[in-house]
């Protein structure tokens, strides 16, 4: 951390970059303001890794399209060069507001993506393989019928959906989601995959589900996603189950307490 400020100075010097303002920190990286010559941008430090390289990877593939734009990168010193967005998040706005822009969000960036990116259905099938182990591991701490719900919905979902061409975001929810200039919502921190675009939708809907009242409130902002983003209602129902199933166990391993009850709400609402 010592090092931080003279990584930064060193990275703003080669880019010919001013600090306009206070840093702001995020989960693994640091967002500095800055401005060069009349372009206000943000300099964004992580430590170097290959999660740089991909994030590098999927902003020059969107290249803007709903996306926060790359204007340069130094993979070496873990420095992104990005337009600067408001700090304002989708978090902010109204559920029914929040769920349309994620259904367009997702259709937006549906895009051909590139034939090596990782496909959902290879991503899923890999994954459905050990959610019995893991389930067994942890003493079963839900009833087997999530699982058997949730094998199902793997098994459909490892079927692939339209060649697997469509482009997806990986990590889509309220808080990756600013307030732009060119569009009035953008993405940042995009993980580009290919296949299925309802593959993450369980997420948009668990770190919002506190707001949600019942089970009836959590199908019908499931729904304002899904119409907005025009994918099968079956297929997304599918991928919100066994997403659910997946992200509970993980947060159980992790030592997570709020999330597996989330995790529990949202597929009560579709059992």
């Amino acid at each position: 951390m010592t090092a931080l400020p003279h990584m930064i100075n060193i990275q703003c010097e080669r880019w010919g970059l001013r600090i306009v303002g206070p840093p702001a920190h995020g989960a693994n990286a640091i967002v500095v303001p800055v401005d060069r010559g009349a372009d206000p941008l943000v300099l964004r430090m992580t430590p170097p890794g290959r999660d740089v390289g991909e994030l590098v990877r999927a902003l020059r593939f969107w290249d803007g399209r709903g996306t926060v734009r790359l204007v340069d990168h130094d993979l070496a010193a873990g420095a992104m060069l990005l337009e600067r967005l408001s700090s304002e998040s989708l978090t902010s706005a109204p559920l029914d507001e929040t769920m349309a822009v994620i259904g367009r969000m997702m259709r937006r960036l549906a895009v051909a993506a590139p034939a090596d990116a990782p496909s959902t259905s290879v991503v899923v099938a890999d994954r459905a393989d050990e959610l019995s182990r893991d389930w067994e591991s942890l003493a079963r701490p839900f009833d087997r019928s999530f699982l058997r719900t949730a094998a199902g919905a793997a098994e459909r979902m490892a079927s692939p959906v339209e060649d697997d061409v469509d482009a997806v975001n990986g990590d889509l929810h309220a808080a990756q989601v600013l307030r732009g200039t060119r569009e009035p919502w953008l993405v940042v921190d995009p993980v580009l995959l290919r296949g299925d675009i309802a593959y993450d939708l369980a997420r948009a809907l668990w770190t919002r589900i506190d707001e949600m009242a019942d089970a009836a409130s959590i199908v019908a902002c499931f729904d304002i996603a899904v119409r907005e983003s025009g994918v099968d209602r079956d297929r997304a129902r599918d991928a919100v189950v066994f997403r659910t199933v997946d992200y509970w166990l993980w947060a159980l391993a992790a030592g997570f307490t709020d999330d597996p009850l989330r995790c529990a709400r949202l597929l009560r609402a579709f059992a």
